[in-house]
């Protein structure tokens, strides 16, 4: 299968499932090229992830965080245009 370039941003509403999204994010490492957290004044905190995997790793990753209460996730991949 060939891989996809994309982002996620994950918006953080309730920092108790700080753990919980850090250890899915650390399970799925190997597909993040970049990873930065905002703090916003509003208490809610910010994290946008670059991706390079699979639509299925991809998809893998954004399911998992998309499961815990107290967070909303989106993703965005390109199109490899190579193949065209």
């Amino acid at each position: 299968m060939e891989k996809r370039v994309g982002t996620a941003l994950i918006l953080l509403e309730e920092r108790e499932v700080a753990q919980q999204l850090n250890e899915i994010i650390s399970k799925h490492s190997h597909i993040i090229i970049g990873r930065q957290g905002l703090p916003r004044s509003s208490g809610h905190g910010l994290i946008s992830l670059v991706l390079e995997g699979t639509t299925d790793e991809i998809g893998s990753l954004t399911g998992q965080l998309g499961r815990l209460n107290g967070i909303q996730v989106k993703s965005v991949l390109l199109k490899n245009r190579n193949n065209e």
